[in-house]
């Protein structure tokens, strides 16, 4: 297609590729938080989203998405949708009781 980058993958799916994976990543810190912190107060949960922020930008290099293709915007994009994800989900968690 015209509209493909040069490694291939086209701006809607880099975004959704993107997306995709700040979700995921947010949700599995929430459940980690869950299953290692005492309680909301423990330093234990942000530690676990700082470490799964950390850790897309590796696998986003594996999948082709380098360091040069991430904008500050991106970054931050990146940053917050995990932190968003992990908030809710763990609040979630934390009321549940479970």
């Amino acid at each position: 297609m015209a509209t493909e980058t040069a490694d291939g993958m086209s701006s809607h799916m880099r975004g959704l590729t993107v997306t995709t994976i700040t979700a995921v990543a947010g949700i599995a810190a929430a459940l980690v938080s869950d299953a290692v912190a005492t309680g909301p107060g423990d330093v234990t949960g942000i530690v676990v989203v700082a470490v799964a922020v950390l850790a897309q930008f590796p696998i986003l290099r594996v999948i082709g998405i380098g360091p040069d293709d991430l904008s500050t915007k991106d970054v931050l994009y990146v940053a917050f949708m995990t932190f968003a994800l992990w908030f809710v989900s763990w609040g979630i968690l934390l009321t549940a009781g479970v």
